[in-house]
């Protein structure tokens, strides 16, 4: 199979609905809260919020100029949970992995996957051009770009990610709230520095983070991980002391 070939199916899967609940997700895409139904639509191109799009735009390409910010902006462009224990155990005051926080990794690994599928009907509802396709310019990321290039921009998936695993973490420790909503915000204002979204994409990427995580909440098996990331946590840091 060609890389043509392998990036045209990788593209065809991120726009598939999922209806069924998959390994680790705790609810189907029909569960979780639908970003169509209570969210506005992106920004007409006509619109103010489009000019600050594009405003915004101009201001991720000027911090492209900033080699660490640049660097940061292409790290966070990687996607999963590999990237989220990476960039989050700074914050979190503890290395999250699979060998050391077995339990956190578990609730992360189930939390990432269901919030995932609450931006994908509004992705394929707006099928929004990412800033990138439309002004037919480079990313930070060019590997990206042609994988990317059918799929929807609204909601940003990564700042969903960020800002999920940032309030899901916090819950943990709250103690590192600061820190932790910090670098999840972060992480959503890298996908505008690299190009791959609008910031209305992200805005609407946070909201829908934050719904999803309140949805994480009715489901039982959810309430049981974070109890067992809760105490795991305690009895590591109470190691330290």
């Amino acid at each position: 199979m060609n890389e043509r070939l392998l990036l045209a199916c990788a593209a065809l899967w991120l726009l598939l609905p999922l209806h069924s609940v998959a390994q680790n997700e705790l609810f189907t895409v029909d569960e979780m809260p639908n970003a169509v139904k209570y969210l506005p639509p992106p920004p007409d191109t006509a619109s103010s919020e489009f000019v600050n799009d594009i405003i915004r735009y101009q201001w991720g390409k000027q911090q492209r100029l900033d080699p660490e910010r640049a660097a940061q902006a292409f790290s966070d462009a990687e996607w999963g949970i590999g990237i989220v224990c990476k960039i989050f155990s700074q914050p979190f005051g503890l290395e999250i992995s699979k060998e050391n926080t077995p339990e956190l990794y578990k609730l992360l690994e189930m939390s990432i996957a269901t919030c995932d599928l609450a931006t994908h009907k509004a992705k394929q509802h707006y099928h929004r051009k990412r800033p990138y396709t439309r002004f037919n310019e480079p990313s930070l990321v060019p590997k990206d770009e042609e994988v990317l290039r059918n799929n929807g921009s609204y909601p940003s998936g990564h700042t969903m990610l960020g800002w999920s695993t940032a309030l899901v973490l916090l819950e943990v420790n709250p103690a590192a709230q600061d820190a932790l909503l910090a670098r999840g915000y972060a992480y959503g204002e890298s996908r505008v520095i690299a190009g791959f979204h609008w910031q209305s994409d992200v805005n609407a990427g946070m909201l829908a983070a934050s719904a999803a995580v309140a949805r994480l909440h009715t489901s039982v098996q959810f309430l049981k991980q974070m109890e067992k990331a809760k105490a795991e946590f305690a009895r590591k840091t109470a190691k330290k002391k």
